[in-house]
Parts: structure tokens; C-alpha cells; sequence
């Protein structure tokens, strides 16, 4: 009898541990699998933050090429209402370029065989990609740069590297440097600080039309 009754039982225990599995695999874990439960809370939170396993966005880079204005006449530029207008000579960009050129044309026997091959002789010149010009662009009003302002402007330069002296809330030749080096890598070659520029540093405040 007790045979009998252990035998109807291990069916049912059987059937008990299949169910456990099969619930455990449709919640994404394994029986005695911690691992995966640990990977599923992870991968949990990066859904949550709108983040996927191998993603890394960075911080959005502005183009300041595309603010700048070239005029045929003189400047400022009209507009917008109480904007305020900078201008700067952008440097001539030229480069160099080499090249081989044939001095001697090859040789063939009356088969067709080279008996004697082309000769080539190096030359190098330099051509201009792109003149001097004068570009202007939006930048902060003369009355918004304060001794605070320039003082904030240097600790974000400081912050990402770029400016490596004393804040000193004066913008002095290493601040206009930092200003340059950090414009150029984004389009604008000028120590002269742009507006998008100081958008993008978080010194200074978003239009409502660019939010």
C-alpha cells in the first residue's frame, strides 16, 4: 500500500517541479540561476533609463560652422530684436599637396617587352582650399559679460580641460586660448566667444524657439 501510494506521488511531485521550471523560464530565470536574475534587474534599469546594453550617448556637440554669417556689405547683421553681433576673421586654409609627375616615358623592345621603365619625379606644392574671411556670429551682449560671467565661463573651460590657469573672472590671453581651442573643434576658429557656444558651456541662458 505504501508502494503504492509513493508511486501515485512521484508523478505528481514530477509534474510540480516541470511547472516550477516552466514558470521560471517565462520570467526570464532558471531554477538556481542568480545570474540571471541579477543580468534581468540590470538590463531592467537600463530600459528604464531609456538605455540599451553597448549604448553610450554622449554629450550633444554644437555646429557652430552653420551659425555663422558672411555678408557681402558691411555688418552687423539685421536682426533678431536685441541680439548682439561679433565678427572675426577666420584664417586662410591652404594645403599641400604632392604628387608624381612623368619626366621619362618607358621603353619597349619591338616585342613589347620594357626594357627601360617610366621615370617619375616628386612634386610638392601647397594651393589654397579656402581665403581669409570675415564671419559674424550671434555672441553674448557686452553688458551680460560680468566678472561673474567670465569667472563661470572659465570654470567650464576648466572643467572639461581646456583652461588650465586661475579663475580669474578677466578674459586674459589664456582664456581667449581656451575660448578658441574649444570653438575650433566645433567649427568656429575665433577666441571670441559665440553665443552657442556659451549655450552649449551652460553660461548663459536657451533661447524658448531652440528648446
Amino acid at each position: 500500500m505504501a508502494n503504492a501510494l509513493q508511486g501515485l506521488a512521484k508523478p505528481v511531485m514530477v509534474e510540480k517541479e516541470q511547472r516550477r521550471d516552466q514558470l521560471a523560464c517565462e520570467n526570464g530565470q532558471g531554477m538556481g540561476n542568480n545570474n540571471k536574475i541579477a543580468t534581468a534587474a540590470v538590463f531592467g534599469v537600463w530600459v528604464l533609463a531609456g538605455c540599451t546594453p553597448g549604448q553610450n550617448a554622449g554629450p550633444v556637440r554644437t555646429d557652430l560652422a552653420i551659425e555663422l554669417v558672411r555678408l557681402t556689405g558691411p555688418g552687423p547683421p539685421k536682426g533678431p530684436d536685441a541680439a548682439c553681433w561679433a565678427s572675426d576673421t577666420t584664417p586662410a586654409i591652404i594645403e599641400t599637396v604632392t604628387e608624381q609627375v612623368v619626366t621619362g616615358e618607358e621603353l619597349r623592345d619591338a616585342a613589347g617587352v620594357v626594357v627601360a621603365p617610366a621615370s617619375f619625379e616628386t612634386k610638392t606644392f601647397q594651393r589654397m582650399v579656402q581665403d581669409r574671411e570675415e564671419v559674424w556670429f550671434r555672441a553674448p551682449c557686452a553688458a551680460d559679460v560680468t566678472v561673474n560671467f567670465v569667472a563661470t565661463l572659465q570654470r567650464a573651460l576648466k572643467a572639461r580641460g581646456i583652461y588650465l590657469q586661475p579663475v580669474t573672472g578677466a578674459v586674459d590671453a589664456a582664456t581667449s586660448d581656451a575660448i578658441r581651442r574649444f570653438q575650433a573643434t566645433r567649427g568656429l576658429d575665433s577666441p571670441v566667444l559665440s553665443l552657442a557656444a556659451a549655450k552649449e558651456l551652460g553660461i548663459s541662458a536657451t533661447d524658448r524657439d531652440d528648446l
